[in-house]
């Protein structure tokens, strides 16, 4: 029998037989900083982040008594009447439908305007497409305060002042630049062949975007319309600019105009805080995978 000797020597030997291990070695010694620098920043991201929601929710559960004497204590015992006197209230139900109706209409703006204006950027070829393109991105850094006044003036022009349309052609517009900047690399990212192949068995490029293009960036676009969603949801300047009457508001002007109502009641406020926050959060969090599916997709583009 013969035996094979290693004729390494005996340092190489050491650092080869730890760096197997996985307990030494410079590639461990340079990942483990930056492992513990990730978990640090997670930690606190969540902190700040979960922290006041959980302080939000948990409040609703106590009464000012128990707020007042403790206010970052867990309830003793849990008093569920806050939440069941919020969502007794047909005002409530109001902002709701209110806030569902402005967001189901922003949507469906920003995803069907914005798919088409992504399509005509990624599949067509003309000049000033990429300074086009430049314009929407340049979009991104534009802020809906800067454009309040005229904003307001130009609806009141036009006289979409107390209507919820007001509201969610705004909002919309506002979210095109995110919607064409996902859905554009997606696209483009879809091989040519196939819109090739479409031709030859005699689709249009209507025909191609609609049934071919649109079902392959259903990712992409369950994306932007989570985002558009959610974003118009929270929104409260856009609202506050176009409602005047209180029956008009949505979530968050309602939960401003409670707090201001019932200034004493902290209790009440933050149930009326957490159950507004419910919705959206459900609905994002339903939609999580898609979102990073979505994103992914389009950063490979």
């Amino acid at each position: 029998m013969s035996m094979v000797t290693d004729t390494r020597p005996a340092e190489a030997r050491r650092n080869g037989s730890a760096d197997r291990g996985g307990r030494a070695g410079p590639a461990g010694r340079r990942q483990r900083p930056g492992n513990l620098l990730a978990y640090l920043v997670a930690i606190v991201v969540i902190g700040v982040t979960v922290v006041p929601l959980l302080f939000t929710i948990v409040g609703g559960f106590r009464t000012n008594a128990q707020i007042n004497d403790d206010p970052v204590g867990l309830p003793n015992p849990w008093i569920g009447e806050n939440y069941g006197s919020v969502a007794g209230t047909d005002y409530f139900w109001r902002l709701l439908g209110n806030s569902a109706l402005i967001a189901v209409l922003a949507t469906g703006l920003a995803v069907a305007l914005g798919a088409m204006a992504a399509f005509a950027l990624s599949r067509y070829a003309f000049r000033g497409r990429e300074a086009l393109y430049a314009l929407f991105t340049v979009g991104l850094l534009f802020p809906v305060t800067a454009a309040a006044l005229p904003l307001y003036l130009l609806l009141r022009q036009i006289g979409l002042l107390e209507n919820p349309i007001g509201v969610a052609l705004p909002e919309a517009a506002f979210a095109l630049p995110i919607t064409i900047v996902i859905l554009r690399p997606f696209m483009r990212a879809i091989p040519g062949e196939i819109e090739d192949a479409a031709v030859v068995d005699g689709a249009s490029r209507l025909i191609f975007f609609w049934r071919i293009l649109l079902p392959l960036s259903r990712p992409a676009l369950a994306t932007v319309a989570v985002l558009a969603f959610v974003a118009s949801w929270n929104a409260y300047l856009l609202p506050l600019l176009v409602f005047s009457d209180p029956n008009h508001f949505t979530l968050p002007l309602g939960v401003a105009n409670f707090q201001t109502q019932y200034s004493q009641d902290v209790a009440r406020i933050l149930a009326f805080t957490g159950v507004s926050m419910l919705p959206a959060l459900l609905f994002f969090v339903a939609a999580e995978r898609r979102i990073v599916g979505g994103l992914t997709g389009s950063v490979k583009g």
